[in-house]
């Protein structure tokens, strides 16, 4: 089939069942993933296979994308103002939802007699430290969508609504880390060099590349500042896939390069508040379009039938650490009654982050036995988690007192 015809049905597919999913009340993502189920060629056949697997450049351009977003949310003026408590409670309910994936999944699977890529124990380990760094990102939206639409307003949304943005930044760094430590178990050669410094070489020389790159983007904001829109999107994405491309060919860590990148410009370049509302305004339907339509199409049903349990176990496991660092977190910075009780049910969703750290392992041979599985567990879950995310979230705000019962009929 006609790559430029592949491509049109992509978007109009994944738009229409994006479209689909908000008039029936969920996520558009559940859409887009839908979408890609649809399309995917190992279970409809009417696009090729090759084309999907050689889709990487248009995946990690949107990627490269979603981390910079990120990075722009992490304003230092605002996480001053969040205080203690927010960064407390992100803090433990990240780092808690990432050990009891790792160490909860690990151990069930273990007793249950569930094994990754044929039957091999070997596999099991590294398998659960990646699903354990996809386990800390939130994916605000849908609690955004519900308090929205029900005019919730309080310190239960609020702490939710800051809460998401760090602890996507906790996740990509717990990935970073996680792919190192899990490499080591998939065979490469133990050493303090591999072990140890080259990890902590990938990830700071990732934040010092993306760095330099946002203060240069910073100088190039200030000349294009009297040109058009169109031509400062042109400038923003040709520096961000400049910025991924070099982190790759330096073996450095692309996606905390271009979260950098993201931190710098929003916190020093005086025109980031325009930057970020126009590419929300006029690229970000496209890219999430294409990036989750995409990543839904790389789904290896075969991997994801032998998974399920996988799956299951990942959700709940991944809910418990949620929980108990939320309540944890809560108490020991004295949020109150309301934070404590019902911030997590808003932090259960999981959107386009952990599907873009997913698919970063194809590119990594070390994980080729496991890539299919990997995949196929966290799109599995993604779904799990944006179709309950809006009924949690809006029994979150209903129960926090959030919600009037005049609103919420």
């Amino acid at each position: 089939m006609n790559s430029v015809l592949v491509v049109g049905l992509i978007i109009m597919v994944g738009l229409a069942l994006g479209e689909t999913a908000r008039m029936i009340r969920l996520p558009k993502i559940t859409g887009y993933i839908v979408a890609g189920i649809v399309l995917n060629p190992r279970l409809t056949g009417w696009i090729p296979l090759d084309f999907v697997n050689h889709t990487e450049g248009v995946t990690n351009i949107a990627l490269a994308f979603i981390t910079f977003s990120v990075g722009g949310t992490l304003l230092i003026s605002r996480l001053k103002r969040l205080g203690k408590e927010i960064l407390t409670i992100a803090l433990l309910e990240a780092e808690l939802a990432f050990a009891a994936v790792i160490f909860g999944v690990f151990a069930a699977s273990w007793l249950l007699g569930f094994t990754p890529a044929g039957n091999e124990f070997g596999m099991l380990l590294p398998l659960c430290i990646l699903l354990g760094s996809t386990a800390s990102p939130t994916d605000p939206t849908a609690t955004l969508a519900v308090a929205h639409e029900y005019k919730a307003k309080g310190d239960v949304s609020a702490s939710i609504m800051g809460i998401a943005a760090i602890d996507d930044a906790l996740g990509i760094i717990n990935y970073s880390i996680a792919i190192a430590v899990a490499g080591i178990f998939m065979g490469n050669s133990l050493s303090v060099e591999s072990a140890l410094i080259e990890p902590l070489l990938a990830v700071a020389g990732g934040i010092i590349l993306g760095t330099a790159f946002g203060w240069i983007l910073k100088s190039f904001v200030i000349m294009f500042q009297r040109e058009t829109e169109s031509a400062m999107i042109v400038l923003v994405f040709g520096m961000l896939a400049a910025c991924f491309g070099v982190a790759e060919v330096l073996g450095l860590d692309e996606l905390l390069s271009t979260m950098a990148m993201g931190i710098v410009v929003a916190n020093f370049c005086r025109y980031q508040e325009q930057i970020f509302q126009m590419l929300e305004r006029y690229t970000e339907e496209l890219i999430f379009v294409l990036f989750f339509t995409i990543s839904a199409m790389h789904l290896n049903f075969d991997a994801l039938s032998g998974a399920l349990g996988f799956v299951v176990l990942f959700v709940l496991f991944r809910a418990a650490g949620k929980f108990a660092g939320t309540s944890v977190g809560a108490t020991l910075s004295g949020a109150s009654g309301k934070v404590r009780r019902y911030t997590a049910f808003g932090l259960l969703p999981q959107g386009g982050i952990v599907i873009g750290l997913a698919l970063m392992i194809r590119g990594k041979p070390e994980f080729a036995p496991i890539a299919d599985t990997f995949i196929g567990i966290v799109i599995g879950a993604t779904v799990i988690h944006e179709l309950i995310g809006p009924v949690m979230a809006k029994l979150a705000l209903s129960r926090s007192g959030e919600i009037s019962a005049r609103n919420s009929e």
